[in-house]
């Protein structure tokens, strides 16, 4: 039963809330960061009430004292270990700075430079604890024991435990604790955690289940598929830690020149000190002078301007089953300007399913009667077509009859004895199919024809808004770039908009026609699942693996896998990249006009202290706070 399968429209399915993966939220005080930079405040808010009520330094010294340790002493260190290792960090600028304040009797201006500078620290932590939350949240979703069936005795043991052939028993209301097959009991199992499908799914033996999701009627049997460390969520945590550890270009390129600039900074504040004194400048006004330009050309917000941003993008992407598996693909993500598509396993299911039963007049059997008959015959099988006739014949309720003495033969079809008579099960010639898009098999029992049953493969529910709003994205309709032949190619172009379809490609065509596209001068997103895909999205600005049916190879080359299987994940990923690099655009543009103003009012004019420490940390922390905006739910647009 060998033979293409071509495409049909999905019903629309009707929209339900899917949940998502449970939130874990870091609480601010759990941050060390943030107590310090609380115990400072407190300690110069303290002490700062007692120096303008006039009271005795006694009594507000050791609370400035206070300030400057609490602050200031985890930034301190940090510089003292990069000068050990013969770089320079800003965190050390700072401290100086504060130190040289305080040097010159402006405590009061060195205090409140510590307090900033340590609450945009404790907001970076925080930024960086809410992306780490997202990514551990997943975790929540599979169970930490599962009960292990041995030799008819349950034992519940912790899932990590769970070995590759091992039988669970999966309870009502219980997570399923491994990816595996169902080998005993049926019951309805939410996966919208992992699939994104809106209700719960039936599942019956030789079913595929996911860890994570929820059983919700009927014990399971399930046998252990995949080791529980290769789990589609462990897979999600991992890829989207891995994500957040990379730097992306912008980043690199911001910590190279950083090295250099810090050093600039260093030799031009003692030209802002030295040169003043030279020429007769007062010893105080000259060295608050150079600590105030110290502090304003410091680049604390250009450095926070880049990742915040990217990390976020990463972290609600992968809340909402994405894994973009480094901030170098996020940004390569927002650059695209087209996109090519892959056809089966990616505009459609790539998954048959029947969609006529055809009896043959004359012969007294049904539609009914003739699809049980054709399921009990391949209910043996292996082949997806025969799954197709199986599945079918229970979305009816029928009755499937036990077959005998079945027989697969690779290219002609199957035969069974069922109810004592045989019955072969083969693939029409093509010319046979009524519409000639689909694919047709031939029942026939002892050797009479009986009918036709027609397959095809669905087109996903939500291809045709995909293609629309990659369209609207990349101001150019994608291209559709498959192996399956023209009419089938066609078929599936109509029903999406694509105008620009090339069929019958091998992989290295497929390699081909992205790379004429870059040729081109066009930067193009490659979307696949299969073996064949994997050299096109090797060879794509950007890659893009439909993860459910998705082959290893897809999965290890490509830049991004949409873990649920939602099409409309891709144009939503390539949207919420191209924010994230406007964010960073403007984190960058504040932090260069905030260090610009500020440098030349300090040396053409008079820039005091404290106006100084107040505009340069708190255009950091508006860098920072504005690089969080997109681990908001809002921020993720499926539609």
């Amino acid at each position: 039963m060998v033979g293409r399968v071509f495409t049909t429209l999905a019903p629309t399915p009707v929209p339900a809330p899917v949940r998502r993966a449970p939130r874990r939220r870091t609480r601010v005080l759990a941050l060390p960061e943030a107590r310090w930079a609380l115990v400072s405040l407190v300690a110069f808010l303290l002490a700062l009430s007692l120096d303008l009520g006039g009271a005795p330094a006694w009594t507000y010294g050791p609370l400035y004292a206070l300030t400057y340790a609490a602050g200031g002493w985890e930034p301190a260190l940090e510089g003292l270990r990069a000068l050990r290792e013969k770089t320079l960090d800003v965190d050390l600028l700072m401290i100086v700075a504060a130190l040289g304040a305080a040097a010159i009797g402006q405590v009061l201006d060195g205090g409140l430079l510590i307090v900033i500078f340590a609450t945009s620290g404790a907001l970076e932590a925080l930024a960086t604890a809410r992306t780490a939350d997202s990514v551990r949240g997943l975790l929540d979703l599979a169970p930490t024991t599962a009960t292990r069936l041995r030799e008819g005795t349950e034992e519940s043991v912790p899932t990590a435990d769970l070995a590759v052939g091992d039988l669970v028993l999966v309870r009502p209301g219980e997570r399923i604790g491994a990816d595996g097959t169902v080998v005993e009991g049926a019951g309805e199992v939410d996966q919208a955690t992992i699939t994104g499908e809106s209700l719960p799914v039936l599942k019956r033996p030789g079913d595929d289940v996911f860890a994570g999701t929820l059983n919700g009627t009927g014990a399971l049997r399930v046998r252990v598929g995949r080791d529980p460390a290769d789990s589609v969520i462990a897979r999600i945590v991992t890829l989207v830690e891995e994500a957040s550890r990379t730097k992306a270009p912008t980043q690199l390129f911001i910590e190279k020149i950083e090295q250099r600039y810090s050093v600039g900074v260093v030799v031009a504040t003692l030209a802002v000190f030295g040169i003043p004194l030279a020429f007769g400048a007062d010893l105080t006004d000259a060295l608050l002078r150079a600590m105030t330009f110290m502090i304003v050309a410091s680049p604390c917000a250009v450095v926070l301007a880049t990742m915040p941003p990217l990390l976020s993008a990463i972290a609600n992407a992968g809340r909402h089953g994405v894994l973009v598996k480094s901030a170098v693909a996020m940004e390569r993500l927002g650059e695209i300007d087209t996109a090519a598509l892959d056809k089966t396993g990616t505009l459609t299911e790539g998954a048959p399913e029947v969609t006529a039963v055809r009896p043959s007049p004359g012969h007294g059997v049904d539609e009914d009667a003739l699809l049980a008959l054709a399921a009990a015959a391949e209910h043996p099988s292996e082949h997806p077509l025969a799954r197709a006739i199986v599945a079918a014949a229970r979305a009816r309720h029928l009755t499937i009859a036990p077959a005998e003495d079945f027989t697969a033969a690779p290219g002609r079809g199957v035969t069974a004895v069922v109810d004592g008579r045989t019955v072969h099960i083969g693939r029409a010639d093509p010319t046979e199919g009524t519409e000639g898009a689909e694919t047709t098999v031939r029942v026939t029992r002892d050797g009479t024809l009986l009918g036709t049953l027609a397959l095809t493969d669905r087109l996903r529910a939500d291809a045709a808004e995909a293609t629309t709003r990659l369209t609207a994205l990349t101001g150019t309709a994608p291209a559709l770039l498959t192996g399956d032949h023209a009419a089938a190619a066609a078929r599936v172009a109509d029903a999406t908009g694509i105008t620009d379809v090339r069929a019958g490609l091998l992989p290295e065509d497929k390699v081909e026609a992205v790379r004429e596209r870059q040729r081109a001068g066009h930067k193009v997103l490659f979307v696949g699942d299969g073996v064949n895909d994997a050299p096109a999205l090797a060879a794509a600005h950007a890659g893009v693996a439909m993860g459910r049916a998705g082959s290893d190879l897809a999965l290890e080359t490509a830049d991004a896998v949409v873990v649920r299987d939602e099409l409309t994940a891709v144009p939503a990923v390539v949207d919420i990249s191209r924010r994230a690099r406007r964010l960073v655009v403007q984190n960058l543009t504040v932090a260069g006009v905030c260090i610009t103003v500020l440098v030349l009012w300090d040396l053409i004019g008079h820039l005091p202290l404290p106006l100084g420490v107040a505009g340069h940390e708190g255009s950091t922390v508006l860098v920072g706070l504005n690089g969080l905006r997109l681990l908001r739910e809002s921020a993720w647009r499926p539609e």
